[in-house]
């Protein structure tokens, strides 16, 4: 079986935006929200800001903190709408992203594209102009990464999608972190090591739990094609590298003991919780409580590091 994704023709794409229901009402402003994942926004919203703080401490310059979150949330906005652009015709054939704005024509193909043109422009030019050259130049590398080295290539064709669209994931935080320094040190390293090494067992266990749309929509999807199994086994890599990371944090001064106790229980426990996968029965129970797990560890793990940097 060819896993591989082609590109569709013009008058093919045409056809596809023809077949979309007639009586479809036309988008709303919800759907221009919707269009950028307002949920991936939120989380690395919070990770800029953690990366803002863990830099600036009390030494706030409010001026800089908002033009940072501002152009990096335009910038992951223009990303996530190029995603849902170049992904139109892939979304139908899931169950998961049918009803979205471009497959059900509520969105025109010309309006999203141009809206994420704008969104990309508007967000790297406050980055460049307010935040710094190194805060303008990750935010470029973060656009790249995600719009053409993940969707318009691995996403694609290669099982390596994922760890490597984490590096475009990973950048919110250092963009807020070198905005303050302008540089690049130890805590740009911990904080990017920290969110690139959170994201693939994230996301391979969402995968997991929709094994079968992806393979119907033809996404090699690790799970798809290396199996269950050895996608298990490759999750535990990445966790096991997340323990260390409160204990540096905490030995190179960048947070307390509450953050190098809390963090490494959660890391430990979201660990323990993969690792009960090569036990379980119920493969789609398992992923989803350690999807869930995921999304606990990181969020909490950022509150955790500000309020802590903070004392």
């Amino acid at each position: 079986m060819d896993n591989r994704l082609r590109y569709q023709s013009p008058s093919e794409s045409a056809a596809l935006a023809s077949a979309a229901p007639a009586d479809q009402p036309a988008g709303t402003w919800k759907d221009f929200i919707t269009v950028t994942k307002p949920g991936i926004l939120r989380s690395n919203l919070i990770a800029a800001f953690a990366g803002f703080w863990l830099a600036s401490k009390w030494d706030i310059q409010f001026g800089l903190l908002v033009s940072t979150l501002l152009g990096t949330v335009l910038v992951m906005a223009s990303s996530c709408v190029f995603n849902n652009y170049f992904d139109r015709e892939l979304d139908m054939k899931m169950e998961r992203t049918r009803d979205r704005s471009l497959p059900t024509g509520r969105l025109s193909p010309k309006v999203v594209l141009w809206y994420a043109i704008i969104l990309g422009i508007a967000g790297l030019s406050i980055l460049f102009l307010f935040s710094g050259l190194l805060a303008g130049i990750f935010g470029v590398v973060g656009m790249f990464v995600y719009v053409v080295i993940y969707t318009l290539w691995l996403k694609r064709s290669s099982t390596w999608s994922t760890s490597v669209g984490a590096i475009s994931g990973a950048m919110p935080p250092v963009i807020g972190y070198v905005a303050v320094t302008h540089r690049v040190d130890m805590g740009a390293i911990l904080l990017f090591a920290m969110l690139f090494l959170w994201q693939p067992p994230h996301f391979w266990a969402l995968g997991i739990r929709r094994v079968e749309e992806y393979r119907a929509a033809g996404f090699p999807l690790l799970p798809v094609v290396k199996g269950i199994r050895r996608t298990k086994f490759q999750m535990i890599p990445y966790l096991v590298l997340l323990v260390p990371l409160p204990i540096l944090m905490y030995t190179y001064g960048y947070a307390g003991v509450f953050f190098l106790v809390i963090g490494l229980l959660l890391a430990i426990g979201w660990l323990y919780t993969a690792l009960q996968g090569f036990r379980a029965k119920d493969d789609e129970a398992w992923s989803k409580k350690v999807f869930l797990f995921s999304i606990n560890y990181l969020t909490l793990s950022l509150i955790v590091l500000i309020l802590n940097t903070s004392f």
